[in-house]
């Protein structure tokens, strides 16, 4: 008996003298490396927020990153090569459960008209989705360019005839007045509706102090040089960036391979972000009922009248038919979407395996000579490319425009004529035509699109199928929905 005891004294022994000493990891009230108190203005006032969790940003559902199968899941039929199939992990990340709508983007435009129109309506014309992308020479398609934006009927479809350009400043702005929101809710600031021109509300011009709205309720500082201070990333409240997803993103979320786990064994593959190798529902309930809307054959849009199978002869509301396993809606048929990556058709050679993404571009804040940062005429923190000599002794990057980085930089380029390397040098000179001297459609300024649409066949659905266009280019079948870094644990628990 005596014998049997020992093991558990021995156990017990060992828990108490773990209990005796202090858990400063777990509970966060003093520095384990100082032993100075945190939150203590006797101690200095050094601030940490513990237990922090991301809140989820409106519009946004939380996708669980994982590692899956990036690439094509159909036969080459067009003998490109194009996205060959390869193993990456994707972290954790936001995405917004629909496409961006045509109310969604007139509340951006409204916005800026608001702040920009009286002295900067150079602005707000430019961030003017393009309507004439509805016209089509053999068609009639203008009361689409006079009602399909601007009519209350369409607020629920996706906006199109948005470029890249135009969608990433959109991701900017909503940065901007999610955070702003969330800072008026908490009762921090004043809700102000007579920001003008460059005084307006922007994330990071708030955090360096460069514009200061009405403070109602200050946050209070446990410095003791200072009673109040503004809220700062620190502090957990406010929300990282909107963005464009990564293509690696987008195909995983698409795919909604989630939904095909038993713990890490994935037993079914996907063509769709649906089971199966149909584009029909094959739930008994809904036995037949088209899962996107797409065209099925020449002249085919929706159906026949009184039996119409997907029911959209365009576009349709971006609620429409099943979301898949992560909650998405249309991430097949409907609207392609844009996302970040600068194309490149062997882009499965040269990416990472973990968060693969073409398209970096790295820079800094411009700052006085105090070292203070600038804003711009829009009210953003102005930014410039690295030079060679800020990355100077650095192993992971050495220099700032990597979009061509092994697919037309400097060390891929051969000589062309008497022309040299060192004349090619640069942004995208792989791909300039000889005989006229001008760049190709394969550029620096080429992005990836996704998803098929609803003037795109079947096979363009897959979310392994990727195109592109000029990041300047607009389409009556091109939108686009935002993204969000998760930070801290994967699973959001």
């Amino acid at each position: 008996m005596m014998m049997r005891l020992i093991p558990v004294m021995l156990i017990g022994l060992m828990l108490w003298g773990c209990g005796k000493g202090k858990d400063v990891s777990s509970s966060g009230k003093e520095s384990t490396t100082t032993g100075w108190a945190y939150n203590d203005p006797d101690n200095g006032g050094f601030e940490v927020k513990t237990a922090a969790e991301q809140e989820t940003g409106p519009g946004l559902t939380l996708i669980e990153g994982g590692t899956f199968t990036m690439g094509k899941m159909q036969d080459d039929i067009l003998y490109e090569w194009n996205n060959m199939p390869r193993r990456v992990t994707v972290s954790s990340f936001y995405m917004d459960i629909t496409e961006i709508r045509n109310v969604d983007y007139r509340e951006y435009i409204n916005w800026l008209s608001r702040v920009f129109g009286m002295n900067n309506y150079q602005v707000v014309k430019a961030a003017l989705p393009d309507t004439m992308v509805w016209r089509d020479p053999m068609a009639f398609n203008e009361p689409y360019v006079e009602y399909y934006y601007r009519h209350p009927s369409f607020n629920e479809y996706p906006v199109v005839g948005v470029n890249w350009l135009q969608a990433q400043d959109y991701c900017i702005w909503r940065t901007d007045r999610v955070n702003e929101m969330i800072l008026v809710d908490m009762g921090h600031i004043e809700l102000s509706t007579d920001q003008q021109d460059e005084r307006n509300f922007n994330t990071e011009a708030y955090i360096y102090g460069l514009y200061t709205p009405n403070i109602i309720n200050p946050q209070p500082s446990l410095n003791p040089n200072q009673e109040a201070r503004l809220i700062n990333m620190e502090d957990g409240i406010l929300l990282p960036k909107y963005r464009l997803p990564t293509e690696a993103e987008w195909e995983y979320a698409a795919l909604g391979l989630v939904g095909n786990t038993v713990d890490e064994l994935l037993w079914e593959r996907r063509t769709f972000p649906w089971n199966g190798h149909n584009v029909r529902n094959a739930d008994p309930r809904n036995m037949g009922k088209m899962m996107a809307n797409f065209v099925r054959g020449n002249g085919d849009m929706m159906g026949m009248a009184g039996s119409l199978n997907d029911a959209g002869s365009i576009t349709v509301p971006v609620k429409s038919y099943w979301p898949n396993d992560y909650g998405l809606y249309c991430m097949a048929g409907n609207v392609n979407e844009w996302v970040q990556d600068v194309y490149r058709a062997m882009s499965s050679q040269d990416v990472s395996s973990f968060r693969p993404f073409r398209g970096n571009q790295f820079d800094q804040l411009v700052s006085d000579a105090n070292g203070s940062p600038q804003i711009d005429s829009l009210g953003r923190l102005q930014r410039e490319p690295i030079s060679e000599a800020d990355a100077d002794g650095r192993f992971n990057y050495r220099k700032s425009d990597y979009r061509n980085y092994r697919d037309g930089d400097k060390e891929s380029v051969f000589e062309a004529g008497e022309r040299t390397t060192e004349e090619y040098k640069g942004s995208g000179s792989m791909y300039v035509n000889n005989e006229t001297e001008m760049l190709s459609l394969l550029n620096d300024q080429v992005r990836v699109f996704k998803g098929g649409s609803w003037k795109d066949r079947a096979y363009w659905l897959s979310p392994g199928e990727r195109r592109y266009l000029i990041e300047t280019e607009s389409r009556d079948d091109l939108g686009f929905r935002c993204a969000m870094i998760r930070v801290g644990t994967p699973t959001g628990f």
